[in-house]
């Protein structure tokens, strides 16, 4: 099935859905419209329970989001708009970071600027062999302004971070594995065949549990120890109390697969 948009495209398979950057003719640069879009998509996906894995990904081959539009952003924005719109891709950001079901980056191509910020906020990203990924956005007289100063050292370690950040430069994708910024790189032609798997092994889990382990490990880290592990155990209290506890240790015990119902 597919839903109706301007920059995007929704699809579903099974348990999966896919929110795709759909804008060729400028390498899927997104804009203002397209967090927009892809707010409302997520609104769709959070409502489903059938869907249970979001993959996140770029038409074509050549990006997956090559960066803010500059063609539009070249023609100034007002202070107040500006403060209007940049908060709104950055709460859009954080709600993909926080997405009660796991998202995956299927990285194409060119991620650039706000692609690298939109692949930060993915729970796994796996990165074609052609892939650039950076924030050049101080060639440009600006900084990052989607989270990318405050995921990419948390991700990477400050020092990494801010030469990528002060320089600009662009990185290879085996770079990106290097630095930890991408989990996977692989073949161009093994990208949709690795991104599938890895979302439906995920699929495959109670999604409870899914939520509860982001959940303990995004906020946990935001805390102090003491503090993240009373997270945690309020996370396990709330799987152990499922429905999905009962059958994944039942189907353990009489050695067969498990069938989740996300209860």
């Amino acid at each position: 099935m597919k839903e109706d948009y301007e920059d995007i495209n929704l699809t579903r398979d099974g348990m999966i859905a896919t929110i795709t950057i759909d804008r060729p003719k400028v390498l899927n640069a997104i804009r203002y419209h397209t967090m927009v879009e892809i707010d409302d998509a997520l609104d769709k996906v959070e409502s489903e329970d059938s869907i249970r894995v979001v993959v996140l990904t770029g038409a074509g081959t050549k990006a997956f989001v090559s960066g803010g539009d500059i063609s539009l952003m070249a023609k100034g924005l007002q202070y107040v708009q500006t403060l209007t719109e940049v908060p709104k891709g950055q709460d859009v950001c954080s709600r993909i970071e926080n997405f009660p079901k796991p998202v995956i980056a299927r990285i194409n191509g060119y991620a650039l600027g706000g692609g690298t910020e939109l692949a930060l906020c993915c729970d796994i990203r796996i990165a074609a062999e052609n892939v650039k990924m950076g924030l050049p956005e101080i060639k440009l007289g600006i900084i990052p302004g989607y989270g990318g100063t405050q995921r990419l050292p948390r991700l990477i370690g400050i020092g990494r971070a801010k030469e990528l950040i002060l320089t600009g430069d662009h990185i290879s994708a085996q770079q990106a594995l290097e630095y930890g910024l991408v989990n996977r790189v692989v073949p161009i032609s093994e990208l949709d065949q690795t991104v599938t798997e890895l979302a439906e092994k995920m699929a495959s889990y109670g999604p409870v549990a899914l939520h509860m382990a982001k959940t303990a490990i995004n906020n946990g880290l935001q805390a102090d120890m003491r503090t993240a592990l009373q997270l945690e155990a309020r996370c396990y209290s709330i799987c152990f109390a499922t429905e999905d506890r009962v059958e994944g240790m039942n189907a353990f015990l009489e050695k067969r697969k498990p069938n989740f119902q996300g209860c």
